[in-house]
């Protein structure tokens, strides 16, 4: 009979650890929490202390009778809950709800899922530790406050369903900001200039662009353009400097959560949510023909790029024996540095380096192997030398004018042998085969201009909604993707694309926010928040005074935005348009999707149609009205009344008058007016409109 019990989180594990263990340990699955706060009130004593109510959470009370038989046969309980805050949490609540004898309780944690890794830990347990406990526990509340006081006035103000929360509420914000700075962006005209230029004896010209005087200039329009190319006419291309140098690019770090969701959207095109359940299945446990079910890589929750004393030996090993000694970083990897790391566990590595993705690739699934590749190669690339290059910079005068041109040639590859990053232009040789001299005579081509536009910040996609939200310190690794993938099932953003769009529901919860509660929206804040929670797992700082700072100020938030929200409570607004069905005036309401037209003898009448806003502006293809249209994902944009006959349609709101330069549509721009015709150009403020 087994006298040691180990509980774990996930099922999954069960089996892998269960292997490790032998016949005297029973391995059992909690399946996650067990206790949580009630779904139907706070659960928050506001009036005594704020003490959390934890209940059991519906359908755990089977799972806990088992475990809480089991727990009474066995003379030691291992408590193997995942090693953050949150297993940390579990593990408290298991203790708590099973009321274990504190004598034979035993908390246990694991970096990794492997026999030694597993075996070790169960020769060092510990007590829990309370610290971070108590910061999982603060989160929990002060996100239970925000959602439970702020999310019945979005009910009120648009519609029910609707939801606040501390995190979701900044990343809407963040999303937010940049499609204000998309709409108000106006773009700006430059040229760029470029020659063919040809050396003595060479069959290839090689292509210089224009770079200014001593100092880089910008062509802002064709008058300068036609200047510059005037001058040009009939001069001498003379070579002034050569440059010969070499530059290293740095092994990337390896992976942490942030950095594997970003990469893994861009390389493989995975949302933040596929990421983690793919890699958490790595993590738990693979059943690799040969060996068994084994856990194929580390924890995958982490902010830090510390890699054990041990995976840095075996990777070393691993690199001499397959790629040669001089592939082996000559210096110790620098983590990232100037912002706040939880050092608890290491980055996201292969549990063992032998087992390459070739190797297991029949085991896995295609995803899985695509992911587990991707964390293979990113962590041995981490551990090899740089790439270096060798390279070349050529200043060349003509008419007073400086032209430049750069080339390098790769010398040796380092850790590019195994992995180049999504974000990397390849690096083809680009090499300069004319041997340039000072004062060398160059006979050139026609110079080539070309019109440029300078372009709108880019949409936030996952992986740079999640890099922006780790600069800004707002939430944690295991928050990423909850967040994106909340906001998204909301309907408060729209991803087409890959690109993250703010739909009218997102628009109009965002204004609630910022008007109503602006300091819980507001990025430094809730950055100082994380701060805390941070110092309360240091046992720097006590949960109940963070939650007592917190509480007052959000009730008086809400006491006062309940005063004035009733005065703009939404009715719904009647309109022109008849029920076909039983002759009332049909009114606009607020959907899921934004607007729609409804019979107001709802239920006797169930009749719906679209909702079409005219702007008051005429169609320019084919005069009649344009209407606020929607994707199907909820974007909103402008489009003809008559589509799909016409196919008008502008992300910017039109105006209705011509552009009096070119006679285009022109359309609005923060505060700017905006020709559409790019090779007009024409802008003109607001209120200079007659």
């Amino acid at each position: 009979m087994a006298k040691n019990l180990v509980i774990v989180e996930s099922p999954a594990k069960v089996k892998t650890i269960k292997k490790f263990l032998g016949s005297s340990y029973e391995v059992m699955a909690s399946g996650g929490h067990v206790r949580d706060l009630p779904k139907s009130q706070m659960g928050v004593d506001v009036e005594h202390g704020f003490e959390p109510k934890y209940i059991t959470i519906r359908g755990k009370g089977e799972v806990l009778a088992q475990l809480r038989k089991a727990e009474k046969k066995a003379d030691h309980v291992y408590l193997a809950t995942d090693p953050d805050r949150e297993g940390e949490a579990i593990s408290w609540h298991l203790s708590e709800a099973l009321k274990i004898d504190p004598k034979k309780q035993r908390r246990i944690t694991f970096n990794e899922i492997t026999k030694s890794a597993v075996k070790e830990s169960i020769k060092h347990p510990r007590e829990i530790n309370m610290d971070l406990v108590d910061a999982q526990q603060t989160r929990r509340i002060l996100d239970r406050m925000v959602g439970y006081e702020i999310s019945p006035l979005l009910w009120k103000k648009v519609k029910r369903g609707l939801s606040a929360g501390r995190v979701q509420s900044v990343a809407l914000r963040i999303i937010a900001d940049r499609e204000d700075e998309i709409t108000a962006f106006v773009p700006e005209e430059y040229w760029t200039i470029d020659v063919g230029l040809l050396a003595e004896g060479e069959k290839k010209p090689l292509c210089a662009r224009f770079f200014g005087t001593d100092k880089k200039m910008t062509i802002s329009s064709e008058e300068e353009m036609k200047q510059i190319l005037n001058a040009l006419d009939g001069a001498d291309y003379i070579v002034e400097d050569v440059k010969k140098g070499e530059r290293i690019r740095k092994a990337p770090l390896p992976f942490t959560t942030s950095t594997l969701q970003q990469e893994a959207a861009n390389a493989l095109n995975f949302s933040t949510q596929k990421t983690m359940r793919l890699a958490q299945q790595l993590y738990e446990g693979v059943d690799i023909k040969g060996s068994g079910t084994v856990g194929l890589i580390t924890y995958l929750r982490t902010d830090s790029t510390r890699v054990a004393d041990e995976a840095v030996a075996s990777a070393r090993d691993y690199i001499r024996e397959n790629y040669g000694g001089e592939y082996n970083e000559d210096h110790k990897v620098q983590p990232e540095s100037g912002r706040k790391i939880q050092d608890a566990h290491e980055a996201i590595r292969p549990t063992d380096v032998a087992r390459t993705p070739v190797l297991v690739k029949e085991s896995l699934s295609r995803d899985q192997f695509r992911l587990y590749q991707l964390i293979w190669r990113r962590f041995m690339a981490s551990r090899m030398a740089p790439a270096r290059y060798e390279t070349t910079a050529v200043r060349i005068g003509a008419a007073g004018y400086r032209f430049t041109m750069s080339a390098s040639k790769l010398l040796f590859d380092g850790f590019r042998c195994v992995y180049t990053a999504s974000d990397e232009l390849k690096e083809e040789d680009n090499v300069i085969h004319a041997d340039l001299k000072p004062g060398m005579r160059l006979d050139a081509e026609a110079p080539e201009p070309k019109q440029h536009f300078t372009q709108p910040p880019a949409h936030y996609t996952e992986a740079t909604l999640v890099r922006a939200l780790e600069e800004k310190g707002i939430g944690r690794p295991s928050t990423y993707a909850p967040t994106i993938t909340t906001i998204i099932a909301r309907r408060y953003v729209a991803k087409e694309n890959k690109n993250l769009y703010m739909t009218e529901l997102g628009e109009i919860v965002n204004n609630i926010m910022k008007e109503a509660f602006p300091v819980i929206v507001d990025v430094n804040f809730t950055a100082n928040m994380e701060s805390l929670l941070d110092s309360i797992e240091e046992g720097k700082t006590n949960w109940k005074t963070v939650v007592e700072n917190f509480y007052p100020d959000l009730d008086e938030a809400v006491k006062a935005a309940e005063k004035s929200l009733e005065k703009v409570t939404i009715e719904d607004e009647v309109t022109d348009v008849v029920c076909e069905e039983c002759g009332r005036n049909m009114v606009i309401k607020y959907g899921p999707h934004g607007k729609f037209l409804a019979c107001p003898g709802f239920p006797d009448c169930r009749n719906t149609k679209p909702f079409l806003e005219k702007i008051g502006v005429s169609c320019p293809l084919c005069g009649r009205e344009v209407v606020i249209r929607k994707t199907r994902k909820g974007r909103r944009y402008y489009g003809c009344e008559d589509a799909p006959h016409c196919d008008f349609m502008s992300w910017a709101r039109p105006v209705e008058e011509p552009c009096p330069q070119c006679g285009g549509y022109m359309v609005e721009r923060g505060s700017r007016v905006v020709c559409e015709n790019k090779s007009c150009g024409y802008t003109q403020k607001k209120q200079d409109r007659s």
